[in-house]
């Protein structure tokens, strides 16, 4: 008895926040697109912050809960409905033994999370319940959710017991949600702020104006892996020889074609392009909730202010983490 798929749809797969320390072997790190997202899941409902969670992207993943359940659903809107009703988003959510939870098509993001009280019950590999696909390892048996899959789900904490019964005795859904505004926005078009990398300096004043004045279009041929860009092409003031290097989320590279990519969560670990900007940690989960035909404007900013934000960003987390504990006692 646990959570069945009834339909995958699009994508559906079970990350956490990665597998870290074993680039070296050539293991990337991969985890959730949307990291705050996933961690804004697992706090609503007595979670640790990094435990596992389906991430589902676009459209049409259906699920039958074969038992009570608490969950938390954040992210993107892809119009989720609990029984053909709406089901409210970042708020915790007793779910009924039979009911079904669908998502229809996304109106805004691209990637929902659904974290279920106690983590879903898989193994670790290599101390994380993440799927990479590519190399069949972690989550639902190295791969995404198919039709007639049931996973399990762990014991839930004490924090998460007490809401479960809370709201198994009054069901009716809590009037209050975690507001998520200021860690992660689903705009169409969004100026995405960055670093320059260490290949900035070898391209061309004009191709520079460009990169920073006119707007990139996320192409069709994108993924959790990387976003292919179609813009104005940007190019070297000239040739030169580059060896593979360490890459991380967030760095672009430009290919002969001068077509930027965005290496995403499911990226490589060492790329050979030359690599014209990082983008801030704090501005990944806004990029990574944009769909295809989404418009990007990149905004340089400095190494302090990155940093800046980042903390501002954490700080900010902290405080809901605190406020979500007050609304318990």
């Amino acid at each position: 008895m646990g959570i069945k798929v009834l339909q995958p749809g699009m994508l559906a797969t079970i990350q956490d926040l990665g597998r870290y320390g074993l680039q070296k072997f050539g293991v990337i790190v991969g985890g959730a697109m949307d990291s705050i997202s996933l961690r804004i899941a697992n706090l609503l409902i007595g979670n640790s912050e990094g435990e596992g969670a389906l991430e589902v992207t676009l459209y049409g993943t259906t699920l039958l809960f074969e038992t009570d359940e608490l969950i938390a659903i954040t992210g993107g809107n892809l119009q989720p409905t609990i029984d053909g009703k709406e089901a409210p988003m970042w708020r915790p959510l007793f779910i009924q033994k039979g009911s079904v939870l669908k998502f229809n098509i996304a109106i805004s993001g691209c990637r929902a999370y659904v974290s279920f009280s106690g983590g879903i019950q898989v193994p670790k590999v290599m101390s994380s319940k993440s799927t990479y696909i590519r190399a069949g390892i972690g989550g639902f048996q190295g791969r995404k959710l198919l039709k007639n899959d049931v996973f399990e789900l762990d014991r839930r904490s004490e924090l998460g017991e007490d809401l479960f019964k809370q709201l198994k005795k009054e069901p009716t859904p809590l009037s209050w949600s975690a507001d998520y505004t200021s860690f992660v926005t689903f705009k169409k078009t969004q100026t995405i702020r960055f670093i320059r990398g260490s290949e900035y300096q070898h391209f061309d004043e004009e191709s520079l104006k460009k990169f920073l004045s006119t707007p990139y279009t996320i192409t069709t041929h994108s993924d959790r892996m990387g976003y292919r860009l179609e813009g104005e092409a940007i190019q070297l003031k000239e040739p030169f020889e580059l060896l593979s290097e360490g890459v991380t989320f967030g760095t672009i590279q430009v290919p002969s074609n001068g077509k930027p990519i965005i290496l995403m969560a499911d990226r490589q670990t060492t790329g050979g392009y030359p690599k014209i900007a990082q983008v801030i940690a704090a501005d990944l989960p806004s990029l990574a909730q944009m769909q295809a035909n989404g418009r990007v404007y990149f905004k340089e900013v400095t190494l302090e202010e990155a940093q800046l934000a980042l903390i501002q960003q954490e700080r900010k987390l902290k405080e809901l983490a605190f406020g979500l504990r007050l609304k318990r006692l």
